[in-house]
């Protein structure tokens, strides 16, 4: 029989304090997800206040920078082309330190209830000394005509009963963004009648709505309203064949006949079997297909809220000097950076009763005051220094563009910096690095590496560049296949399966070849 036995083991566990827990989401939020969890700080713990005048919060801070963002350039996934904003290459103000001191978090200089930039300078490591951003983006946004609100203005305009405008009123509070309306008549009276309906009531109901109906169909932009797809096209068609001339109706009567065909033949371009279909000659239904092209098949489109997907970029790349002497800033973006500060009265009563016993409770809060200012100021730390860390092993990008990219992984810069790979990812997830070259999420400067004839690795990102270019650059009527461009990319000595072609080019959203092939 055992008999019971009392015995030491030591062991390591690591345990995950709330201080940590909170450093780690803090760290992989959005800018704009910062800023909600910064107001909501605000609002719940009396120790934490704004270190300027209090008026104005963290998110109309972060909102502010959206305009940063639009002088910067910016998209929604892909980087942006064109010029460089001159900005960038402006010299750096003075007084700048070449390599900014790290904060220490370790200590609390100034008391331990020290604040973060309540001295009323930008933290240590912004590396800059405010933002020159005019306007306001929240009255912008405040003033951006929606979709809903352009056609509710149209239908204010027309003599309507009661019936009728609620009825329209109904149809244009269901359309998606892009202008469609996805629900259909029939179900949308059975929600309106509810569980219990009668026939004529719903009847009644659904007569109004398809009335009401034909009434959005007829406004403004053309398009708006329509099922599908081929509606959508044919109520522009219809628009058109009203203002087009006589030489153009032939064109768009055929137009019409083309989108009551399968949308597939329309998007293989079949001209053979779309010419036989519409008792069209086939020059007249390859005039019918550019057509179409031409048309817009989301209506909803140029009302859609930019405002609401601005990227506001947390670092500023600017490019300093020139040839030999060219070298690059690396700040991070004041426009972004909440002004958090322990509130000095409220810690100051604390401290004065601590002696009578003082207020747990309280005192709970006040702590979580100061770890929150830590924990954010430790977050943008550690996002200038992997950016840093970026630039440095990027360098050529910001010089010569895309097709000078390096390959480079997590592990690199996790290694450089002391940090765990999954601090990397948290860290580039959602963050946006505006640069000479374009506003980029700071993912996208990894790409893994395709190798080359010398023995070398070429950056998939620079891979894709040279594939975009080969595209831009081909002729219409005949398009590369992607055989071809692989056979391209042999030429130029990187090892590419056709396979990874297809598959670049189809994450570059391009295309396949019987797609790009002009008529």
């Amino acid at each position: 029989m055992n008999r019971p036995t009392l015995a030491l083991r030591v062991s390591q566990q690591l345990a995950l304090t709330p201080q940590l827990q909170q450093s780690i989401r803090l760290l992989q939020l959005s800018t704009l997800d910062l800023a909600q969890e910064v107001g909501q700080m605000l609002a719940d713990n009396p120790f934490l206040e704004q270190a300027e005048d209090g008026e104005q919060d963290a998110i109309d801070t972060i909102a502010a920078g959206a305009d940063l963002a639009r002088a910067t350039g910016q998209n929604d996934a892909q980087p942006l082309d064109g010029a460089a904003d001159p900005g960038f290459d402006a010299p750096e103000p003075p007084g700048l330190p070449d390599t900014p001191e790290r904060l220490d978090w370790e200590g609390e200089a100034n008391g331990p209830d020290s604040d973060w930039g309540s001295s009323g300078e930008t933290p240590a490591r912004t590396g800059g000394s405010g933002s020159d951003t005019e306007g306001d983006a929240i009255d912008l946004a405040r003033s951006h005509e929606t979709l809903a609100e352009h056609l509710t203005h149209q239908a204010r305009l027309l003599r309507l009963s009661p019936e009728e405008a609620a009825a329209l009123a109904l149809l244009i509070g269901s359309l998606s963004d892009d202008g469609y309306l996805e629900e259909s008549l029939p179900a949308l009276a059975d929600s309106l009648l509810g569980e219990h309906w009668e026939h004529d009531r719903h009847e009644a109901l659904l007569h109004q709505l398809t009335l009401a109906l034909g009434l959005l169909q007829s406004l403004e932009p053309a398009g708006v309203g329509a099922r599908d797809l081929a509606e959508c096209l044919t109520l522009q068609l219809r628009a058109q064949l009203q203002q087009a001339g006589t030489g153009d109706a032939p064109t768009v009567q055929t137009a019409l006949a083309i989108c009551r065909q399968p949308l597939d033949w329309l998007a293989r371009r079949d001209v053979r079997r779309l010419s036989q279909a519409c008792g069209a000659s086939e020059a007249l239904t390859r005039a019918a297909i550019a057509l179409i092209g031409r048309l817009e098949p989301r209506p909803g489109r140029r009302f859609a809220d930019v405002q609401q997907f601005a990227m506001v970029p947390d670092v500023i790349v600017r490019r300093i000097g020139s040839g030999t002497q060219q070298r690059f800033s690396v700040q991070l973006n004041p426009a972004v950076m909440p002004r958090l500060q322990v509130h000095e009265q409220y810690a100051g009563a604390l401290r004065a009763h601590r002696g009578s016993g003082g207020h747990p409770q309280l005192q709970a809060r006040l702590q979580e005051a100061r770890w929150f200012i830590k924990n954010v100021q430790q977050r943008f730390d550690t996002i200038l220094r992997v950016s840093e860390a970026i630039v440095q092993r990027q360098k050529s990008f910001f010089v010569h563009g895309e097709l000078a990219m390096r390959p480079l992984v997590l592990r690199d810069i996790a290694e450089e910096l002391g940090l765990h790979e999954s601090t990397i990812s948290r860290v580039t997830t959602a963050k946006y690095m505006a640069t000479p070259q374009g506003t980029y999420e700071l993912k996208y400067f990894f790409g893994s590496g395709l190798g080359t004839e010398t023995g070398g690795n070429a950056s998939s990102t620079a891979v894709r560049a040279l594939i975009r270019q080969f595209i831009a650059a081909e002729s219409p009527a005949k398009p590369l296949s992607d055989s071809k461009i692989a056979e391209m990319l042999k030429e130029q000595g990187i090892e590419c399966a056709r396979r990874t072609v297809a598959k670049y080019r189809e994450a570059m959203k391009i295309a396949p070849t019987n797609l790009r092939k002009a008529l």
